[in-house]
């Protein structure tokens, strides 16, 4: 979901909540700590340079039971920080505190905000002789063919 997306819903959402991949919520007491932007550089196992941006929504719990975050001060909270840190329509990407920090996608399915767990991948597939279907296992060490730099066929890789 991107940020127009979530604006669009909060403004005839009847109220904000956050449902967990398995099914349960995220208690509604909950406070929205931080919305920014998060770059992450990297290169990537094909020796690719890349550079990804999400707008990162923080959620939070406290013992202030009786707290409640409403559809109008959420979309306040988005536009002040649209306003000043110039967004643009970027991807959202949310953090919740479990065990560790989670982070998730965001789908809205017309009655609560769900958030989906995300994965890695391989983002060289091509350097890596991986086809879509393909599952990577780690066995052993990565097989690296020094001559050229590049993953054998089966070597894991990525």
């Amino acid at each position: 979901m991107r940020i127009n997306e979530i604006k669009q819903f909060l403004s005839t959402a009847p109220s904000v909540n956050f449902q967990l991949p398995d099914g349960t919520y995220v208690p509604e007491h909950f406070h929205v700590t931080e919305i920014g932007i998060v770059t992450k550089h990297f290169i990537d196992c094909g020796g690719k340079e890349k550079i990804e941006k999400v707008a990162n929504f923080q959620l939070w719990n406290a013992n202030d039971y009786e707290h409640r975050l409403k559809p109008n001060k959420l979309n306040a909270i988005i536009a002040l920080a649209e306003s000043r840190l110039g967004m643009g329509n970027l991807e959202i990407e949310v953090e919740y505190q479990q065990d560790t920090i989670g982070k998730y996608g965001l789908h809205y399915n017309g009655e609560d905000f769900v958030l989906i767990s995300k994965q890695t991948a391989c983002l060289a597939q091509d350097a890596c002789d991986i086809t879509p279907t393909m599952k990577v296992v780690y066995t052993q060490e990565p097989a690296i063919n020094t001559a050229n730099n590049s993953c054998t066929p089966g070597g894991g890789c990525c």
